[in-house]
């Protein structure tokens, strides 16, 4: 797989995107810290938030550092970047145009 499949990968799962919604919301969280935002009702373990993370680095999505004994992680918002200017951006930025074309014609006939 290209670094492109794996964060479509990664962003595929709804786990996943909680986990990076929650390193958005707070950076530098623990696995335990992340555990209690994302796990709902018991219905996932440890063990699956850390499978979970695993998916997210490998997709460079999430990034961590050693803090004593604790590993903090954090969110690494380049590759959800990449991802927008070449599959979204190139398509908004015709509409972003013809706005300011419209704009100017109506301010200035």
């Amino acid at each position: 797989m290209d670094d492109e499949d794996l964060v479509f990968r990664a962003l595929a799962d709804p786990t996943r995107r909680r986990i990076l919604d929650a390193l958005r919301d707070r950076d530098a969280l623990s696995l335990s810290d992340l555990e209690s935002r994302v796990v709902e009702g018991g219905e996932m373990t440890r063990y699956g938030v850390m499978k979970h993370l695993k998916v997210l680095v490998a997709a460079g999505l999430v990034t961590t550092e050693r803090d004593g004994r604790r590993t903090l992680h954090h969110l690494n918002p380049v590759p959800i970047r990449l991802v927008h200017d070449r599959w979204i951006s190139r398509y908004t930025e015709t509409h972003v145009a013809a706005l300011t074309d419209l704009k100017q014609r109506l301010e200035n006939p």
